[in-house]
């Protein structure tokens, strides 16, 4: 099995696109692109009082639509695959997911991977978009994007989310492959439809690697309950970390942005590592957040009342050889392909600055680590 690190291009302002090539240049599994319309940040402390990172951009929300970033990409590049982490399924008609996926296949050659999700509050609820029932909305835009890339002529559909009257897409699949399918689930119906759909996995929430080790063989087990073979699935890892020596992680620690990264994070997920989410015992995390709304008043709060043994709890914290260390335990787990989001380059300029080059080499000593894997 060979394991290898993902290269990560923002869909914000000001946009690396002249990066990809060297992120195609066989280093990186894949290049992984979001698609959002609002980053996690709170508006009420994206200013200079609190971070200098508001010096040089005014708004953390500055995204470019996702997918066209990634056609640019595809014809940019020649060799690593190109991949949604993730599309919603709630913003998308699932019809216009299925051709703009095979466009983008057709651009990179066969290298497009669409990644997607069932969705989130801060890019849904506030643009008019229900945010009810994902799940199972998620599972039939699925159906109805498969249905329409493997019929041939007229397709009807009518399911709860979705109707087809004499629908078609006759593009053909390149070279008779229709896009992977890959997709970013934790909860156990989530998981199921990963085993029965997919073709690789993502998680955001999986914290140790026994949890990872748990999921994945949900999804295992629910592929091979289909009769699919699951040798060709790929499980991956997104994980956020914090690099630097110990006076560096004490200093990004005390910085807003970072603190803040506990928003995206359930109050369950605090109480499985013995801590309290301020707040409060309900919070559903990227579920509930909406960064527009919450008040400085309220993110001052929370960050006094924050526990930074959390972050030090629940994600990898330290040197590059710290972290690789922990990571080496997710890959034992069964990650094959993973992406460092390393968020001390949220607590400022001066940690933004250094930030890529800690990444490279936390992947280095993980390369080191995998020898023989």
């Amino acid at each position: 099995m060979q394991v290898q690190p993902a290269a990560f291009l923002r869909s914000t302002l000001p946009l690396g696109i002249d990066m990809v090539g060297e992120y195609d240049s066989g280093r990186y599994h894949s290049i992984w692109i979001p698609d959002h319309y609002v980053s996690f940040w709170p508006d009420s402390i994206w200013t200079e009082e609190f971070t200098d990172l508001a010096k040089t951009s005014h708004s953390p929300h500055r995204h470019l639509d996702g997918l066209a970033v990634a056609a640019a990409a595809a014809v940019l590049t020649q060799n690593a695959p190109i991949a949604m982490c993730v599309v919603d399924t709630i913003r998308r008609h699932p019809a216009m997911l299925a051709q703009t996926a095979l466009t983008i296949d057709h651009l990179s050659k066969g290298r497009f991977i669409l990644g997607i999700g069932s969705g989130e509050l801060e890019n849904t609820v506030p643009y008019g978009f229900s945010f009810s029932k994902p799940v199972s909305r998620f599972e039939e835009a699925i159906k109805v994007m498969k249905l329409l890339w493997h019929s041939d002529g007229l397709v009807d559909f009518d399911g709860q989310f979705y109707k087809l009257e004499h629908a078609r897409l006759d593009t053909e699949l390149y070279n008779g492959k229709a896009p992977q399918i890959w997709t970013g689930a934790v909860g156990p119906r989530m998981l199921g439809i990963t085993g029965r759909e997919a073709d690789g996995w993502w998680p955001a929430g999986t914290y140790t690697p026994e949890d990872f080790a748990t999921k994945l063989k949900i999804i295992m087990d629910a592929g091979d309950s289909v009769g699919r073979d699951m040798s060709h699935f790929t499980p991956a890892l997104t994980q956020i970390c914090l690099i630097g020596d110990e006076g560096e992680i004490a200093e990004m620690l005390e910085q807003p942005m970072v603190k803040s990264i506990i928003l995206m994070q359930t109050a369950e997920d605090l109480r499985q590592f013995g801590h309290e989410h301020p707040m409060g015992p309900n919070w559903r995390g990227i579920h509930d957040l909406d960064p527009a709304v919450l008040t400085r008043e309220r993110i001052i709060q929370f960050c006094d009342e924050l526990d930074t043994q959390a972050i030090r709890d629940i994600f990898p914290v330290g040197t590059p050889k710290q972290v690789a260390a922990e990571i080496k335990g997710f890959i034992d787990a069964g990650v094959q392909v993973y992406k460092l989001m390393e968020y001390g380059s949220m607590g400022g300029a001066r940690f933004a600055a250094t930030s890529a080059l800690k990444v490279r080499e936390t992947e280095d000593e993980i390369a080191l680590l995998c020898k023989g894997v």
